[in-house]
Formats: C-alpha cells, structure tokens, sequence
C-alpha cells in the first residue's frame, strides 16, 4: 500500500504528464488519499483528547484541593464562631471574672463510664480533680486523669463521684452522688428539711473539690421513710451529654 501510495505521488510530480493522465491518476488515487487524511485526522483527534483529559484531571484535581481548603477554613470559621458564643455567654454571666477558665473540645465520650475525653491535658496546665463546667455554669464533673495533650472528665453521675451539695436559696443540705448511666441523685438529707420536686441544686461551701454556687441539676423525686434517719431524692441534671462540645475547666488563679 505504501508502495502504490509513492509510485502515484511521484507520477504525479513528473511533468510530461497531461492532464488526461492526471486525472486518471487522481481519480484512482483519491479514495487512498481521503482514507489516509482521514486516519491522521483522528490520530491528531485522538492525542488531542488524551491531552485535553489529563488537562481536565489536573483541573479537577486542583479544584478538589482549592473545595478541600475551603471547607477546612469554614469549619474553623464555624469552630471559633461557636467558641465565640461560648466565651461570650460565659462573659455575660461573669463567669471570667469569677473563675479562671480553660476554654475544651470534648473529643470523646464514653457514656457506659459516665467520662468524657477534652482536647486540653497537661501542657495546657491541667490537672486532676479540676472542676469541669458548661458555659451556662452547670457542673458537668472533674478531671480524673491527665495526659500531655488531653484529659478524662468523670462526670458527676459516675458512681465513684459525691460532693457536697444545698438547695439554691435554702439551707438544706446532702450529698450527691453518682449512680452510673448518667444518673444521679441527694442523699443524707435530714427527715427534717422538705424537699420539693424542682427544686434547683447546687454546690456548697462545705468543702469538696468544686467551687460553690455551680449548678448541679433539679430535683424529679423525693424519696422519703419515716424509718430512715435521712431522705433522698433523684436528680436531673442541668446537661445534655450529647450535646456537650465545648467546655470550661475551672483552674487555680
């Protein structure tokens, strides 16, 4: 085929052809001509394509990288919006100026251990025993174990948990302790003293690890036997643990 397609283009450069001849030539030649143009034609299509895909890709690619960029900056826009809120509504209520706080992420929680995990730990100044709070003021529990770069909550529903508690505005005393699955309830309460369902908790000044004045949770039930020298009641505490994000430990000033 080669061949045939050279022996046509050198007669046709030869010049004691005449037209007659020419034509003939041409018109034999034609066919093998428009199938050859054709074939480069779609060989050049073709490499143009595969460079126009890998031009795409890139463009594809960079355009992931550029979306991927931006939805990192938003959710630190969103984080620092939300931590913002908090550092706000914890100014509103004078918390700063009552405390020395260490703004947290919860990263982890364990319900079947009534414990959460922070994103604060040693190096940030924490350690054991520090009480833990919402920006609302509500008591969430304290720091049971340190780590460098993070920390475990025991919440005040864990049954290795009690503090001293009183009735807001009353001086009715007890203690609260942790029964496990987030429940919690006052105990050694004086038959003396009325309790009342609703009534709002918090911590008190007869020592213990937290500050007073924390809210604690709000009473749902009253227990109470004419046999025992001391009455108890269950508590519905002032959290959402699945709604906890961020959170204050209160450190020493």
């Amino acid at each position: 085929m080669l061949f045939a397609i050279l022996a046509v283009a050198v007669i046709m450069t030869l010049n004691f052809f005449q037209n007659p001849v020419r034509n003939f030539f041409y018109l034999v030649s034609a066919p093998i001509h428009k199938t050859l143009w054709g074939a480069g034609e779609r060989v050049s299509d073709f490499f143009e394509t595969i460079a126009e895909f890998k031009n795409l890709k890139k463009e594809n690619e960079d355009l992931k990288l550029k979306i991927n960029s931006l939805l990192a900056e938003n959710a630190q826009l969103i984080e620092l919006k939300n931590e913002n809120k908090i550092l706000k509504t914890a100014l509103n209520l004078g918390l700063q100026e009552e405390f020395k706080l260490t703004l947290a992420q919860v990263i982890g929680k364990d319900i079947s251990q009534d414990s959460l995990l922070i994103n604060k730990g040693a190096k940030d100044g924490l350690t054991k025993n520090l009480p833990v709070i919402t920006e609302q003021k509500n008591l969430v529990g304290r720091i049971s174990e340190v780590y460098n770069d993070f920390s475990k909550v025991m919440l005040i529903s864990s049954k290795d948990s009690s503090f001293n508690a009183k009735v807001s505005e009353q001086e009715i005393f007890g203690v609260v302790k942790g029964k496990g699955g987030l429940d919690l309830f006052i105990d050694r309460v004086p038959q003396d003293k009325e309790l009342k369902v609703g009534d709002i908790l918090v911590t008190s000044v007869l020592g213990g690890i937290f500050p007073k004045g924390l809210l604690v949770g709000e009473i749902r039930e009253i227990k109470k036997s004419d046999l025992e020298p001391f009455q108890q009641a269950e508590i519905s505490s002032f959290f959402d643990i699945g709604k906890l994000g961020n959170l204050f430990v209160i450190t020493p000033s």
